[in-house]
């Protein structure tokens, strides 16, 4: 199922706070991505509804499955672009900002050929 950018990157983002912090909360999102509070609530809102996180009576989120999986793959993309990038040359802050637009983008097919060709490497 195809979601978009930005359910992607809550649920990137999620992935990452989780594995940092263990437990995280919409003010912890809130924070980390710049958003506002509403906007956050909003998003979480969506995404418990189409079953991609859940969300405790502590008001502490979880990743669903189906939001794992999402997310574990935009994290494996993030890493190897911007390893990719910085290979080239480009600079670790630019290198991480480019691989963060270019993995929601980016082909499955396209994506795996990077990856073996990095394997080489």
């Amino acid at each position: 199922m195809k979601i978009q950018e930005s359910a992607e990157h809550y649920l990137e983002t999620l992935l990452i706070l989780k594995e940092k912090k263990g437990m995280v909360r919409s003010i912890d999102l809130a924070n980390e991505l710049g958003y506002s509070r509403p906007s956050v609530s909003v998003a979480i809102k969506q995404l418990r509804e189409n079953d991609y996180v859940t969300v405790d009576d502590g008001g502490y989120i979880e990743l669903a499955e189906a939001g794992r999986a999402i997310a574990e793959k935009m994290y494996e993309r993030h890493k190897a672009l911007s390893r990719l990038l910085e290979s080239m040359g480009v600079s670790p802050e630019t290198a991480v900002k480019d691989a963060c637009r270019i993995e929601h983008v980016i082909s499955d097919e396209s994506f795996e050929k990077i990856t073996e060709y990095m394997k080489g490497k």
